[in-house]
């Protein structure tokens, strides 16, 4: 799966919430007003990527995400994760600590919800 530029993820955003859009509802949604053919221009590249597809109405297309935001998320992570922690989730949550990310509140509740799947 190739990475989303930020253009293209906000883009995705918009398409995972709304489910299905034509380009000119997802320009509506963007609150930068990027210009109609900018978004057209990206909606077609996440198509060739493998993000959406469309459903043709006359010369008009609807576009819906194949790849929902749960999948991403999860493939995102684990890039992160690989490229940034070592794959070490003790090495995520101490860089969130030591960058005051995640407060020891917060960090108890995480291991309550650990506690709570064994």
């Amino acid at each position: 799966m190739e990475k989303l530029t930020n253009k293209e993820e906000e883009i995705m955003q918009v398409l995972w919430r709304l489910k299905k859009a034509f380009a000119k509802e997802v320009q509506a949604e963007l609150h930068n007003s990027a210009h109609y053919n900018t978004v057209s221009t990206i909606i077609r590249k996440l198509e060739e990527k493998g993000y959406i597809a469309h459903e043709a109405f006359g010369k008009t297309h609807q576009y819906y995400p194949i790849i929902s935001k749960d999948e991403y998320k999860s493939r995102f992570i684990s890039k992160a994760m690989s490229n940034y922690f070592n794959n070490s989730y003790k090495n995520m949550v101490s860089f969130f600590a030591k960058e005051e990310k995640i407060s020891a509140e917060e960090l108890r509740e995480i291991l309550d919800i650990i506690e709570q799947k064994k």
